[in-house]
């Protein structure tokens, strides 16, 4: 497999493990906020999307327009969270048709191809730089919608037929939850 295929495929497992994540939930539960920086499920999603055309189109100078990225444009935070009139479905909508966007910039363009960030300073990248920087700017975020989905309804895993993680019964979970609880409370602090 060439370099480009294999980010390619990094690039494309994560994206399915984002619209996995909002599997199966309800448009409250893809909404609630789950931190203090009222972070949500479907909001990461929204924001990942933007982020994905902003670096694999406009950098490449292949600008993707659509509403929910105009209304991006008029108020940068709205890329965190979904507004009233943005259903859950439209947003997985939107982050597919953003995807099929970045998939035609990456099938057209060679690693090597130079683009510019405007948000950089105006930084001269290639593409693959950038997809090596989209990749793990995913991975950060599917880390946060991997614990957010978990605290949801307690769905937790890389993807729904293959885990990773080990074959615990729920009650194998909880002892060892307790046991990582003990363990932490027996520190000062």
């Amino acid at each position: 497999m060439d370099e480009k295929s294999v980010l390619q495929r990094y690039y494309l497992r994560t994206r399915e493990s984002f619209l996995w994540k909002l599997d199966g939930l309800s448009e409250r539960q893809v909404r609630m906020p789950l931190t203090p920086t009222g972070t949500n499920l479907l909001g990461v999603l929204k924001h990942v999307a933007s982020v994905d055309v902003g670096y694999l189109g406009e950098v490449f100078g292949r600008p993707f327009r659509d509403p929910v990225i105009e209304r991006i444009d008029a108020d940068p935070s709205t890329d965190l969270w979904a507004a009233e009139d943005e259903a859950a479905e439209m947003i997985k909508d939107f982050a597919r048709r953003a995807w099929a966007h970045t998939d035609a910039t990456i099938d057209e363009l060679e690693l090597d191809s130079v683009g510019r960030v405007p948000w950089w300073g105006d930084q001269q990248v290639t593409l693959e730089w950038i997809l090596v920087h989209v990749i793990s700017e995913n991975a950060q975020h599917l880390g946060q919608v991997d614990i957010m989905r978990e605290l949801t309804d307690g769905a937790a895993g890389l993807r729904p037929d293959a885990s990773n993680l080990p074959d615990m019964t729920a009650a194998d979970w909880a002892e060892h939850t307790a046991r990582l609880r003990a363990l932490a409370e027996s520190f000062p602090g």
